[in-house]
C-alpha cells in the first residue's frame, strides 16, 4: 500500500458524515481511514465477483423462462 496519500472532494449526504464523524470519534480513527476502508472492501468484493464470473463463463447460460418451466414441471414451484 503506498503511503503517498490523494487529496479528493467527496459529498456525503448530511446524516452519512453525521453517522461518519460519530464513527470516527467513537472508534478513534479518521474519517478518511474508514472511506478509505469501505472503499477497499467494496472493491474486493467486486473483484471477488468478477472472479465468480471468469470461473463460470464455460457454463452454458440457461434462459429464465426455460429454468422456471422446468421448476413449474418438477413441482418447485
Amino acid at each position: 500500500m503506498s503511503t503517498k496519500q490523494r487529496r479528493a472532494t467527496l459529498y456525503l449526504d448530511p446524516d452519512l458524515h453525521r453517522a461518519l464523524r460519530l464513527k470516527a470519534a467513537e472508534t478513534e480513527r479518521t474519517m478518511s481511514d474508514l472511506v478509505n476502508e469501505a472503499i477497499r472492501l467494496a472493491l474486493a468484493e467486486d473483484a471477488e465477483d468478477l472472479a465468480a464470473f471468469d470461473e463460470r463463463a464455460s457454463e452454458p447460460n440457461l434462459p429464465f423462462e426455460e429454468v422456471v418451466k422446468e421448476l413449474h414441471q418438477r413441482g418447485r414451484l
